[in-house]
């Protein structure tokens, strides 16, 4: 656990966000490893089916973690004031939450995972892999909230570095499961799917079993664990907005693979693979304003505003420079990206492409997540939600179909960093208010 109000504020962020975003690389990592190998073993309709699993994954469990988000608002903020019996109540709570949510999702998922992809026109030879690797994968949600839930509470504490380790163990296991179960055993996308959830089972017991050892505060006590409804109602309030953000992004992604599957399976395997870049992409930008919500959360909570506007500055100069250093990357060696994931010469043109208008704007994304990154730390999720989906449902579906209508696949491709210019825009102008100065959960007078 690591107190975020002292210190010089680059410092303090740079060194929270490091552990952070190495672990999300990892996590990552299982994605990509999955890409990659059925990339090169399986070929562009398995490519293409897991692809489109991961838009209807996101919808599924994104609000709960936006529920988790404002956990960690909440626990931060409480550690912010000392106030450590009430942190014990937040940690109940979330896992409650987190473990409830799993097997609701589970459920639903499965049920309705054939009509989803059948809804969104999948092409019919790729819905059979798509079906059975989701409902797979499905079947470790329980996992995958449990690890996330217990990330949440240890970010809210100041403690980014404990699931790195973890993480890196889990993701190295999963990239050999992946190999031994579709390259030796056969198995398939089903293999894929498996390893994935036994990386992820492994990842969770060995964290809390860790924690139990190392951190009273911390204590995985399923059978004493108590739902504090008055710590819930004010998670449900500071993320609900960001969890629906976060659905309706997910949405958003579906609707856009409707637009997409109109140009048939290479455009989506190639639309899948530019997805696991831009993952890889946003993760500095993502990270930093996760590490930067932790940040204000305490020092609100401790009454240190002054610190809040330093911080700010510090990430959006240390974003704006890895943004910038990615985009080189991107246009230097696009083929080769691109080649990691196929041998297909269609679809590295089709991704190449893609890269070379999108990429020149990742800064607009780090800036758009950075300033939204102080107002969740705040409290103040709603306007995040807003700003997000303004920019998806009004400026980026909509100009992404019409632009694919004369333009083919590269209009779908502009879509994308007009809607972050927006994006960015509206959440600069709305930290220039201060009104998200009012909506902190430890009344103290700033």
């Amino acid at each position: 656990m690591k107190d975020l109000t002292r210190d010089k504020e680059a410092k303090v962020l740079f060194r929270f966000t490091v552990p952070m975003l190495i672990g999300n690389i990892f996590q990552q990592l299982y994605n990509v490893a999955d890409s990659v190998i059925i990339g090169k073993f399986l070929g562009n309709e398995a490519l293409a089916a897991v692809g489109a699993s991961f838009p209807l994954i996101f919808t599924l469990i994104s609000l709960i973690i936006g529920l988790a988000t404002g956990g960690t608002i909440i626990i931060s903020q409480y550690y912010g004031a000392k106030q450590l019996h009430m942190v014990r109540k937040a940690i109940d709570t979330v896992y409650i939450i987190m473990f409830v949510a799993s097997l609701v999702l589970s459920v639903t998922g499965i049920l309705l995972s054939d009509w989803i992809f059948r809804l969104i026109d999948l092409p019919e030879d790729i819905i059979p892999q798509a079906v059975t690797y989701f409902n797979i994968y499905a079947l470790g949600f329980v996992f995958f909230f449990g690890f996330q839930g217990t990330t949440s509470i240890l970010r809210g504490l100041g403690d980014s570095k404990t699931p790195l380790y973890f993480l890196i163990i889990s993701t190295l296991v999963n990239i050999i499961l992946d190999l031994l179960f579709v390259v030796v055993f056969g198995w398939g996308i089903e293999g894929v799917a498996i390893a994935t959830i036994m990386a992820q089972a492994g990842a969770f017991v060995t964290l809390i079993l860790f924690l139990n050892r190392k951190q009273d505060l911390l204590i995985f006590r399923p059978l004493k664990m108590r739902f504090d409804r008055d710590i819930f109602i004010k998670s449900f309030r500071i993320g609900l907005p960001t969890g629906l953000q976060q659905t309706f992004v997910a949405v958003g992604m579906l609707a856009l693979y409707k637009v997409v599957n109109v140009f048939g399976t290479t455009t989506i395997a190639a639309y899948a693979i530019a997805m696991r870049i831009d993952s890889f992409a946003s993760l500095p930008a993502m990270n930093f304003s996760a590490a930067l919500s932790s940040f204000v959360g305490q020092n609100i909570g401790a009454g240190k505003l002054d610190r809040v506007t330093r911080g700010l500055h510090a990430t959006l100069w240390m974003t704006a420079l890895i943004a910038a250093l990615v985009t080189v990357l991107a246009y230097l060696f696009p083929v080769g990206i691109m080649g990691m994931f196929t041998n297909d010469s269609g679809v590295i043109e089709a991704g190449r492409s893609y890269l070379f208008i999108v990429s020149p704007f990742y800064i607009f994304f780090s800036t758009m997540f950075v300033y939204n990154g102080v107002l969740r730390g705040a409290g103040d999720t709603l306007i995040p939600m807003f700003v997000t989906l303004f920019a998806l449902w009004i400026v980026r579906i909509p100009l992404s179909w019409y632009l694919s209508t004369f333009m083919g696949p590269i209009g779908i491709w502009w879509g994308i960093p007009i809607a972050w210019a927006f994006g960015a825009f509206f959440s600069f102008v709305y930290f220039q208010t201060g009104k998200w100065k009012t909506k902190n959960v430890i009344r103290k007078k700033l």
